[in-house]
Order: C-alpha cells, then sequence, then structure tokens
C-alpha cells in the first residue's frame, strides 16, 4: 500500500472533513493516508511517503484585509520543508494539491513554478460557493473517458498559471485541474474541494483515485 502524507489546515474551511474524506477517497485505491497539520515538522527531514497531498490554506496573510487576525495563524513555509518538498519531487515522489494549495506558501517564490500557478491577490477570486458545471477535457489517463460533471464548489477564477499549464478540466472558462512534470516527479492540482460535498460526487472521486495512480506512476485502470 502506497503512503500518503495529507499536510492539512488553515482558515476558513473546515480542513478536518475534507482531508478525512480524501483519505477515504484514495483508500479505496490502496493509497493509506496520514493527516497533519503540523506543516512544518512534518517537512522538516526526508519524505519517506510515496505522495505528499497539500489540503490546506496556509500562507503569509499580508494583505490589508486579514490585518485584524491573529499573528499565530500566519504562516512562514521554513527552508527545510521547501528543501524536503523539492527533494519529494527529485526521487520520482508524487505531489498532490488541492484547492486552497494555489493560495499557499506565498513566501516561497518557487511555489508557483511547481504547482504550476498561484493565486494573486487582488486579481484572483471565485464566485459564491453553489453549483458549477466542470467540463473534462482529454489528452491524458487522469480524465481521459470521464464524462462532464456537475458539483457544488468554488470556481477559483484569474489565477496567475504558467505558460505550459494545459487544462485538464475547467469551469466557465477557468482552468480547474492541470498535471506537470516537475524534476523526476509528478504534480497534479485540483481547484475543486471547498468541503465534502465536492468529494461526493462520483467523477469527482474517480478523477482523484487516478490522479493519485499517476503520481504514483502506477496504470490508471479507475473507470467510473
Amino acid at each position: 500500500m502506497a503512503r500518503n502524507l495529507i499536510l492539512s489546515g488553515g482558515l476558513f474551511h473546515d480542513f478536518a472533513a475534507t482531508s478525512a474524506a480524501l483519505a477515504e477517497v484514495l483508500a479505496e485505491v490502496g493509497v493509506e493516508s496520514e493527516i497533519t497539520e503540523d506543516i512544518a515538522g512534518a517537512l522538516s527531514e526526508p519524505s519517506e511517503v510515496q505522495l505528499i497531498t497539500v489540503n490546506a490554506l496556509r500562507w503569509q496573510m499580508a494583505q490589508d484585509r486579514f490585518a485584524d487576525l491573529r499573528a499565530e495563524w500566519r504562516f512562514v513555509l521554513p527552508p527545510e520543508a521547501r528543501t524536503t518538498l523539492l527533494d519529494h519531487l527529485e526521487r520520482g515522489g508524487g505531489l498532490l494539491c488541492m484547492h486552497s494549495a494555489s493560495i499557499c506558501f506565498d513566501d516561497w517564490q518557487g511555489w508557483s513554478r511547481v504547482l504550476g500557478g498561484c493565486w494573486s491577490w487582488p486579481k484572483s477570486h471565485h464566485p459564491p460557493l453553489g453549483w458549477t458545471g466542470v467540463r473534462v477535457h482529454g489528452g491524458h489517463p487522469v480524465v481521459d473517458g470521464l464524462r462532464d460533471f456537475d458539483v457544488v464548489d468554488e470556481v477559483y477564477s484569474d489565477l496567475d498559471i504558467l505558460p505550459d499549464v494545459r487544462p485538464l478540466a475547467s469551469s466557465n472558462g477557468q482552468p480547474l485541474v492541470w498535471s506537470r512534470p516537475v524534476r523526476r516527479g509528478r504534480v497534479f492540482y485540483d481547484a475543486l474541494g471547498h468541503d465534502t460535498r465536492s468529494y461526493e460526487n462520483e467523477v469527482h472521486r474517480t478523477l482523484l483515485q487516478r490522479a493519485a495512480l499517476w503520481l504514483l506512476k502506477r496504470p490508471v485502470t479507475i473507470t467510473e
């Protein structure tokens, strides 16, 4: 069974619930997950897992709108944690990044180059949480054969995305899902996943299971 470390926690989301839901989805394809909110501690030494997942909202919160929030909620990713993530990819590991991972680690300029994009204040935004139609594009084993689907979620919009990113799924013209090789490893970003309703959708669950297998460099054999 492959081992997965889920880096969880932060503001404005029920990360305990979504991380547990994600762990349950991935367990169905033989991925055993450990969940932690101690991101710096978990990444303070070399990783022994095959997959690392970022399901968190941890960033500097330097924008004026967050000036009144407590200082202990502000987060800076230590240099050794950055090294652990990069070494994990250098060894061929997989990195699954969910929803608000595009807002995380804004003190690290290299994070957006790893992920393939990032939230840009104040340009980036999202409509209110609600039903949205997700269009699935072909040309990649994670999404080939999957149908379009409707889900209750947030549509992250107007992210800063690198020119080489090709969306595997989108909503209202906004790229939501993509994959990319980084060093000897693989990265997969899924902007969906605001709450557990997103993980109840069967197509989304299948997409995530396929993504995990692809990140682990295993055959992608899961069908709807």
